[in-house]
């Protein structure tokens, strides 16, 4: 059933709400069925963050002492990309508590 609501977002590590229906098409149960769960994925986002930014850091270190322009590139880049997850991510924990209540929320 969490796979009706929810889809697994490999870039982000998390599951996000996918819903099929308008939200108030669902019912009362489910609503709060999905609005519970929801607010559980929440609620691990910081600590995925946190285990996001330890990686930056450790590579950021590295990037320091590196002296092959090829890896310090790559480095770089791997940097970028985590920082747009975190960023990603932050926004996902910072909108809106509930779950849209005027339209479909897809993933």
């Amino acid at each position: 059933m969490f796979q009706e609501y929810f889809s697994y977002d490999e870039r982000l590590g998390i599951f996000l709400p996918k819903l099929k229906l308008d939200w108030e098409d669902y019912s009362h149960v489910e609503q709060q069925m999905i609005l519970t769960e929801w607010e559980y994925i929440r609620g691990e986002i910081p600590d995925h963050i946190k285990r996001l930014e330890f990686t930056i850091n450790d590579k950021q270190e590295r990037l320091n002492h590196e002296s092959d322009f090829t890896l310090s590139c790559k480095l770089n880049s791997e940097i970028a990309d985590l920082a747009s997850i975190i960023n990603d991510l932050w926004i996902w924990f910072r909108s809106n508590q509930q779950i849209s209540y005027n339209s479909k929320i897809h993933g």
